[in-house]
């Protein structure tokens, strides 16, 4: 193997997805669906991606993680092992949105959408990010492509990476269009005690 090797992943959605390349070979993309269980899952369904190229994660030269938008939880997830994991290793972890993915993915002129809860979707509006329902979208002869599966997502995340690296980064944040569904709680926080 000769180049970079790094690791792209993703759970932003009912998956764990990863992809792996060195250099300009890509060596392989994975995803196994799921609905719950990611934060357990992750790191060990990574140490099977490198070890089936007799790899570890002191092998990376960086990681590409995907932040969103999609499923709170499964962003700050991937988005927290990113952090952790180019924290413990030294090495750069490159945030990678899912607008940025499917423009990978897609042709050129390709109206890009990720999709969000009931029947709506996330789109690049000229002054940003926005939710749209499917249906408008179609009432306005637009037509949105069939999204990408999340191991080829997965594998954009990895390339973008690659492209961007041995540049220096801000550590990934997640990328959130519209707030969480779940509120803060209206009880006080505890009294910490000295």
């Amino acid at each position: 193997m000769t180049g970079p090797v790094i690791l792209g992943f993703d759970t932003s959605s009912a998956h764990c997805a990863a992809a792996l390349i060195c250099g300009d070979e890509m060596l392989e993309m994975v995803q196994e669906p799921m609905t719950k269980g990611q934060a357990e899952r992750l790191i060990p369904f990574l140490q099977d991606v490198l070890s089936r190229h007799s790899l570890g994660f002191p092998d990376l030269a960086a990681l590409g993680v995907g932040v969103g938008p999609g499923n709170f939880t499964g962003i700050r997830i991937g988005v927290s092992a990113a952090r952790g994991l180019a924290l413990g290793l030294g090495l750069p972890a490159y945030g990678v949105n899912g607008f940025e993915q499917r423009q990978m993915l897609f042709p050129d002129g390709t109206l890009v959408a990720v999709p969000a809860p009931r029947d709506a979707v996330y789109v690049q509006a000229e002054d940003g990010p926005a939710l749209a329902l499917r249906k408008d979208i179609e009432a306005v002869g637009k037509s949105l492509p069939d999204d990408p599966s999340p191991d080829a997502l997965a594998g954009a995340i990895a390339r973008l990476a690659a492209l961007r690296y041995p540049n220096p980064t801000a550590a990934p944040a997640p990328f959130y269009v519209r707030a969480p569904d779940a509120a803060p709680p209206k009880d006080a926080p505890p009294v910490i005690l000295p």
